[in-house]
């Protein structure tokens, strides 16, 4: 396992990194927003253990950043803010566990192994197809290595042909897939547009959805 420690108290860094590295885990260290930014535009993490006062800028930022890149490294948020408005706007932004300072480095190092456990849970449910690989749980699409950007309706489109692939799907079957009773004012013909975006981003992963005229979609993938 390989961590990412930004924090810019040395003796608490290094103490943090010295008790991870016997536990088995590679970890670099980074004092500042820029030294973070340059790890992590060189090499993947498997954990990022964040603070949020850093000489530089807040940790917040970066967070910001890397959910904006399209990055879903776990991030552990080390703060000594005690307000929960704090805490709760740290999680908004893409934070998936925060630690009140002072903690214990027993609890802390816990915790990156439960976030780690969790993120290879969330990888083993992946589905491939060809250069396609689809994560229903992290909600992850990605082509060839490279993330699709997917609408949340295009995302469901495509994991209900995945979920059924070999199986033809008509409109109705979709459409009841797809759509709530509040959206009673969508029609059936809302179907073929998703289904004319989703083929368009799939163009080049070696999957296409195939429709059979007056029957309905199968997801195929090239030989």
């Amino acid at each position: 396992m390989r961590v990412l420690l930004v924090e810019d108290t040395r003796d608490m860094a290094e103490a943090i990194v010295i008790r991870l590295e016997r536990a088995g885990m590679a970890c670099d260290m980074a004092g500042t927003l820029d030294g973070a930014r340059g790890f992590v535009d060189v090499q993947d993490y498997d954990v990022i253990v964040l603070d949020i006062n850093l000489p530089d800028g807040l940790g917040t930022d970066l967070l910001q950043e890397l959910r904006a890149r399209g990055l879903r490294t776990p991030v552990i948020m080390l703060t000594a803010l005690f307000s929960v408005d704090d805490r709760v706007s740290a999680l908004n932004l893409g934070a998936d566990d925060y630690l009140v300072k002072p903690f214990d480095q027993r609890e802390l190092e816990a915790r990156i192994h439960a976030l780690y456990r969790r993120e290879q849970g969330q990888k083993s449910e992946d589905i491939t197809l060809g250069d396609l690989v689809f994560n229903p749980t992290a909600k992850v699409v990605t082509v060839a290595g490279q993330m699709l950007a997917l609408t949340r309706r295009e995302f469901a489109l495509l994991g209900v042909l995945i979920r059924n692939r070999g199986t033809l799907m008509d409109k109705e079957r979709l459409y009841e897939r797809l759509f709530s009773f509040d959206d009673a004012d969508v029609g059936l013909n809302a179907i073929e547009l998703y289904i004319a975006r989703l083929r368009k981003k799939l163009s080049g992963s070696g999957v296409r959805i195939e429709t059979q005229r007056g029957l309905g979609y199968r997801i195929v993938v090239d030989e």
